[in-house]
């Protein structure tokens, strides 16, 4: 977001500048247009004052000549006066007759410019005798105010007296203002005040700046509120759905964002939260026919036992029956115990206490404990490990010990001989893998040994106990610790194999 706000604003800064180039490339050459144009139209109009120039920069050249372009040519045919800046230089055209063009040179200062003015007005005031009224109305007219100088503070400058006394003139330009001293034919001096100097940085500048500066942001700000706006009314049109009972709704996700800005997160979030949503019904619908299925053969048995106790003709019948009864009440309790489990850990997880625990001393307990159950056959643990500190992890060790001690008993369960323990540590994970001799599993049911309540057909049937729930428990708890719980085949023993694979810091994901 903050990238593509950076763009933008740089692309904004961009056009800005580029439109504040233009307008001022315009204004400039308006300027300096309505500036000189009073004057090459007063010499076209009066050419037989050329005849007494004597201006260096004011020449009359061909009009055919390479240098001017068509369109200036064109522009000349009409009467206009051509102001031209390039190289430097100023250069301004007058059409004289159809031959013939008057061209003014100057710097970029514009002095050739005011030097000119000053020639014509000196020769008026020497025609007339003085400034009179018709020359006010002209001068007026050409934006120059003119009067007469009485101060004498005025020309204390040496300066001023040097180039008046040489010059007949004192001209000053400053970046504030452009005047000139004058000394007419009958010495009187005159202060000539020209039009205020050519300023890039002037209040339409600024006006413009601040418009456009004004109108990038709100652009910026409509947009990104419109595209919130659209992006957050796509989630709530999803919530809704959902509401009504539509749990495969899903929020689609913008290609274009990179996944980075708040209603990206929102977004994804929303598609987890409708997932687990999603999960948890399907669990809940599942478990509630699994449990009812699982429910209706113990308490078919203690009915029946109920009413065999009612028909005991001695005494060891009826230890016999009652007996059977809290067998099946300890297997009910038993089935109540796994399914609250899994349904906590199954909706949204339990409160887990992470803890260092050496993982060699609950492999080693839970053998201990397995072994014990069936002494007749081999249990063994073997530890692969280049650091003994490797075994140290942090886990919740009443979890692990119950995930490690449920895949344990299932392959003592359905093991001809042996069982194997293995145990491999690195820097960043830890690894256990449960493998027996037994007849093993399908690998087109590999997946499905994880589903609550599920039982496969073959040798791992109801006979051989559990409830179905064992490794669903398993699976559950490893993905609490940010690992997996997966199955395959033993390459040593030939049977199945069940691993899990956890990081050792949990912490650190």
């Amino acid at each position: 977001m903050f990238t593509s706000l950076a763009s933008f604003l740089l692309a904004v800064g961009l056009v800005v500048f580029i439109v504040i180039s233009l307008s001022n490339h315009v204004r400039h050459q308006h300027y300096w247009t309505d500036v000189v144009s009073p004057a090459m139209t007063f010499l076209s109009e009066n050419q037989h004052r050329l005849n007494s120039a004597q201006i260096n920069s004011l020449s009359v050249v061909s009009s055919e000549q390479s240098n001017i372009a068509d369109l200036t040519r064109a522009r000349l045919d009409l009467g206009q006066v051509v102001f031209l800046s390039e190289g430097g230089l100023f250069r301004s055209y007058v059409r004289l007759d159809p031959g013939l063009l008057l061209e003014l040179e100057s710097d970029q200062s514009g002095r050739s410019i005011y030097e000119l003015y000053l020639w014509i007005i000196f020769g008026l005031i020497n025609e007339s005798g003085g400034v009179n009224d018709s020359m006010l109305s002209l001068t007026d007219a050409w934006d120059i105010s003119i009067q007469l100088v009485d101060d004498a503070r005025l020309l204390s400058s040496q300066a001023a007296l040097d180039s008046l006394a040489e010059f007949g003139h004192h001209l000053v330009i400053s970046n504030d203002q452009v005047f000139a001293l004058l000394r007419a034919p009958s010495g009187e001096v005159y202060r000539l005040v020209f039009r205020t100097p050519f300023s890039y940085f002037s209040w339409p500048v600024a006006v413009v700046l601040v418009l456009g500066v004004l109108a990038a942001i709100y652009g910026l700000v409509l947009l990104f509120v419109q595209t919130y706006e659209r992006r957050l009314r796509n989630v709530e049109t999803m919530a809704e759905r959902i509401a009504r009972g539509e749990l495969d709704a899903r929020v689609k996700k913008n290609v274009h964002s990179g996944g980075g800005d708040a209603t990206e997160r929102l977004s994804t979030a929303f598609n987890a939260m409708a997932d687990h949503i999603q999960r948890l019904m399907l669990v809940q619908k599942e478990m509630i026919h699994a449990v009812s299925h699982e429910l209706r053969t113990p308490v078919a048995r203690i009915r029946f036992g109920v009413q065999m106790i009612e028909d005991c003709p001695d005494t060891a019948e009826l230890r016999k029956q009652v007996q059977g009864i809290d067998s099946d009440i300890q297997e009910l309790d038993e089935l109540i115990d796994e399914i609250l489990t899994y349904a906590r850990l199954e909706q949204g997880g339990p409160i887990l206490s992470f803890q260092d625990a050496n993982l060699s001393d609950i492999i080693n307990q839970v053998v201990d404990e397995q072994s014990r159950g069936k002494p007749d056959l081999q249990l063994d643990a073997k530890f692969e490990t280049s650091s003994d500190e490797w075994l140290e992890t942090e886990v919740e060790p009443r979890y692990i010990h119950r995930s490690i001690q449920n895949l344990v008993g299932n392959a003592m369960r359905y093991a001809s001989s042996k069982v194997m323990v293995s145990c491999v540590c690195d820097q960043d994970t830890c690894r256990v893998d449960v493998e027996d001799d037994g007849p093993g599993i399908p690998e087109d049911q590999w997946e499905s040994v994880f589903t609550p309540f599920a039982r496969l057909d073959d040798s791992r049937t109801r006979s051989s106990g559990g409830y179905g729930l064992g490794l669903s428990i398993v699976r559950r708890i490893l993905y609490w610790h940010g690992g997996q719980a997966f199955l395959g085949r033993s390459e040593s023993l030939g049977g199945a194999k069940f691993s899990l694979v956890w990081p050792r810091n949990q912490r650190a994901t």
